[in-house]
């Protein structure tokens, strides 16, 4: 009988004593060529221990947090927030900064705007990933190769669908796992931070119409957000891989063609 990994194999990928952040920066964009920068995301107890890190930027103006977001990915900035910098209740609760309360469950603001009655709206808001409220005061994120956030408690990562099948290729290499996630539609920040936050399980999400709109999310990317602990495997993963001739960009065979050539340079 072929040997499986145990269920709980990914359980057993520790946090390692240090990381190399240039040097796993380099392993994403070598075998997968993003045009996003990596960046990282970590939550604070408190706003003092946000505000020490090395060059971080305050916002002086209102912001989503898809922007915060946003300013690292796109921008390199690396940017601290409590709640008082975010818009609204929505921003906050998702990275527990603001209480998930009777209010925010009830999501009314977005009735008659994504849904169409009270029920769907609560609905929605009950389905959604969140770190819980009352531990955490602030949030910052910065690009993954700055190495300030040591560790992060998340790494978020853009990418085409091509470049995110290859990463989860990558990821399941070794002690595979079938992957499964959800889609809640509009706050789809609740599918990508907010769930790797609350679970510390990789998080695939489809970004929303806010996360395009705000926080400068291209049309054809997904978002990966994903404990830094597993970013090693990962960039092991895809090396294996590209030793396969599995590799991006996926060279297109046609959609004519003998296949058995194309099939046996990976086959037997």
């Amino acid at each position: 009988m072929a040997d499986t990994a145990p269920a709980n194999a990914w359980d057993e990928i520790k946090e390692p004593d240090s990381y190399d952040w240039k040097a796993i920066v380099d392993g994403l964009n070598t075998y997968l060529r993003l045009r996003t920068t990596p960046i990282g995301m970590k939550l604070f107890e408190t706003k003092a221990e946000m505000e020490a890190i090395n060059r971080i930027r305050r916002p002086k103006d209102v912001h989503t947090t898809d922007q915060i977001v946003g300013q690292a990915s796109r921008l390199g900035f690396t940017v601290g927030v409590t709640m008082d910098d975010l818009v609204g209740a929505q921003c906050g609760a998702v990275i527990g900064l603001h209480p998930q309360n009777e209010e925010w469950l009830g999501g009314e603001r977005m009735k008659g705007v994504w849904y169409e009655t009270s029920d769907d709206t609560a609905a929605h808001q009950a389905a959604m990933d969140v770190v819980p409220y009352g531990r955490y005061e602030a949030m910052a994120v910065s690009p993954l190769a700055a190495g300030r956030l040591d560790p992060p408690d998340i790494a978020l990562i853009y990418a085409t669908p091509a470049q995110m099948i290859i990463f989860i290729n990558g990821l399941q290499w070794a002690g595979y796992r079938k992957l499964e996630w959800g889609c809640v539609g509009e706050s789809s920040c609740a599918d990508s931070w907010g769930r790797a936050l609350s679970t510390g399980e990789p998080s695939l999400s489809i970004p929303c119409f806010a996360e395009r709109r705000y926080g400068g999310v291209m049309e054809d990317e997904l978002l990966m957000a994903i404990p830094p602990r597993f970013l090693p495997k990962i960039i092991e993963g895809l090396g294996r891989l590209s030793a396969n001739g599995l590799r991006y960009p996926i060279p297109p065979y046609g959609i004519q063609n003998d296949v058995r050539a194309g099939m046996g340079a990976s086959y037997d």
